[in-house]
């Protein structure tokens, strides 16, 4: 039976009976409760203190377990997860600190603050910290691996190379590329030499952001410190190159992999190819691929030149690239499909697209989004609603949803057909879906009720909006007020710019700038210049790219639109400057 007297007594006394392995002598204590986070957290520190080592501390930790409801504390499962880190035994510290990891909120700055404080082991404290970053942005829990950083930074503990490259890659699939360059500053702050992997990670992070500059930055920087790139570094910076169409850059990048005995592999010729094909230039795409060596051209590569054949109309080029990607025992996929299907379908060869679309279902390749809109889109331009619907439906009993194209391509075929209450309907839906009708969508429908004198169903629309419990917002205003301007139904465009002032809502540059120009064309020169007051008085400035909006190829127009321009520039809307380098296409 063993009494309970001094406090430090029976911490030694408890450490006794573990060394000499008397087990059961320890659990005869008379009073369990004795055995409080305290006193274990105690045993455990002077059992290593000693250097009595993990073949007592860590058996004696697993038995406490055996104790009718015990659990350990925090402060004792992190004094354990230390002494298996001093004792090399990684993995199964690794596996504790896992375990702990969320239920006692780890990345809490206060917790932590207190449990580093606990130990002073700075090499042991890096390695348990880094493995909680790893932890942490592996499980998509990116704030808590950053607070985690953060703490370490503060606490001038070194995180590990591999955290970091854990972190910023986590950081890069979470799309936070800004957070990537500040997490990079604090780790070279706090000592952490970069390597070949966290400059990957930046050279993605430019990669991203399209940002040749700063990756020319960074591979200068990596020559001067004598790190050596390697094949994802330079296939990054020749896919950055040949998004920004840098062709002669990625060129040399290909040199400089061969100038230092780095091959190509099938990534970089495909980045290579697509450049190409994207810029129809089929020649050289073939050229590349013609070149491909030490590597084997897969999906990726001939779905490429399929879709780049298409969209340059050439289509029995699309077909025999198909049949030799067949002949090499790869067979088509939805993506190279679909290649193939738009430009079926942008020909007007519906029977066709039917009978690639019957292959596709005897093949079991699943029809996606792409696919069906693609149909209906083709459906929709030639009137055939019924069959466009037909298609929306096979899409809805795929389990997919209606994307923005869908709704778009839906709503211009009604207004096609002059069915414009089932293309409101559909806008309306399309907003329940949680998408926002473009510019277009608005104008096919205002012009829907233009052609047939019916402008009241375009000033109701706004009431709609409400009454459907839908937000209206001055993005629905600007879209049917430029365009009743457009169309010259100018009272229409005013009533609607008085109930959107009624609503509390103001109005931007180009609802000013619409009414301003639709009244000077109708020759009210006096309401054309009330509206550009507001605007001067409003400090709304006409930009370049709202200037092109209202540019015309009509010389008539072209005249009336000069003195608008110019007692606009007069207003101070717009700089004289800046209308002398419109008219000079400087810019």
């Amino acid at each position: 039976m063993v009494l309970i007297g001094n406090h430090n007594q029976f911490v030694d006394s408890l450490c006794a009976f573990v060394v000499k392995g008397h087990w059961g002598d320890l659990s005869k204590v008379k009073n369990v409760s004795a055995l409080t986070s305290s006193t274990i957290h105690q045993v455990l520190l002077q059992l290593s203190l000693y250097g009595y080592g993990l073949s007592y501390s860590f058996p004696f930790f697993k038995w406490l377990d055996s104790i009718p409801h015990y659990s350990h504390s925090l402060q004792c499962s992190w004094a354990m997860i230390h002494i298996l880190t001093e004792h090399k035994h990684f993995k199964t510290a690794q596996h504790m600190l896992e375990k702990i990891a969320h239920k006692d909120f780890l990345s809490s700055p206060s917790v932590l603050t207190t449990l580093v404080r606990t130990h002073d082991n700075q090499e042991v404290n890096s390695q348990v910290l880094s493995w909680l970053v790893i932890h942490y942005a592996k499980s998509k829990m990116t704030q808590d691996a950053i607070q985690v950083f953060e703490q370490m930074r503060l606490h001038e503990v070194k995180p590990h190379l591999h955290a970091c490259t854990v972190l910023l890659n986590s950081l890069l699939k979470d799309g936070v590329t800004h957070m990537v360059w500040k997490i990079y500053k604090k780790m070279v702050q706090v000592g952490v030499v970069p390597n070949t992997y966290i400059y990957n990670c930046l050279f993605h992070a430019c990669s991203k952001a399209g940002d040749v500059e700063r990756a020319e930055q960074l591979l200068n920087e990596m020559d001067v410190k004598g790190l050596l790139p390697d094949i994802f570094t330079y296939n990054t910076l020749i896919s950055l190159y040949c998004k920004k169409g840098m062709h002669y850059e990625a060129l040399s990048i290909q040199n400089r992999m061969e100038r230092e005995g780095i091959n190509l592999d099938i990534v970089s010729y495909n980045s290579l190819i697509y450049r190409f094909c994207k810029e129809g230039r089929m020649r050289e795409a073939m050229r590349m691929f013609s070149e491909i060596k030490n590597a084997t051209p897969n999906h990726v590569t001939y779905t490429t030149l399929i879709d780049g054949y298409c969209k340059t109309n050439e289509l029995e080029e699309a077909l025999k690239m198909r049949e030799m990607m067949e002949a090499k025992g790869l067979y088509p996929g939805v993506v190279t499909f679909n290649s193939i299907l738009r430009k079926l379908c942008q020909d007007g060869r519906i029977r066709d697209a039917n009978k690639l679309l019957n292959e596709m279902s005897e093949r079991k390749i699943q029809a996606d989004n792409i696919t069906c809109n693609t149909l209906i889109n083709a459906y929709c331009k030639i009137g055939d609603l019924k069959s466009a619907l037909k298609f929306k439906n096979k899409l809805l009993e795929a389990g997919l949803k209606p994307d923005p194209f869908t709704y778009k391509a839906l709503i211009h075929g009604f207004c096609k057909t002059n069915e414009l209450e089932r293309a409101k309907e559909l806008m309306f839906s399309m907003l329940d879906a949680g998408f926002t009708p473009s510019y277009c969508t608005y104008s096919w429908i205002v012009d829907g009720y233009n052609k047939k004198d019916n402008m009241d169903s375009v000033l109701a629309l706004p009431d709609e909006f409400l009454s459907r419990g839908l937000c209206l917002d001055v993005s629905v205003y600007r879209a049917l007020i430029r365009r009743s301007c457009k169309v010259e139904r100018v009272e229409c465009a005013e009533r609607l710019f008085n109930h959107m002032e009624g609503k509390g809502i103001s109005g931007e540059s180009v609802i000013y700038t619409s009414l301003a120009y639709a009244y000077w064309k109708a020759g009210n020169v006096r309401a054309a210049s009330s509206m550009l007051e507001e605007m001067a008085r409003r400090r709304l400035m006409i930009t370049v790219k709202l200037y092109r909006c209202f540019s015309t190829s009509d010389a008539h127009e072209n005249k009336v639109s000069q003195f608008f321009w110019n007692h606009v520039v007069d207003r101070g809307l717009m700089s004289r400057n800046t209308m002398y380098k419109i008219q000079q296409k400087l810019i």
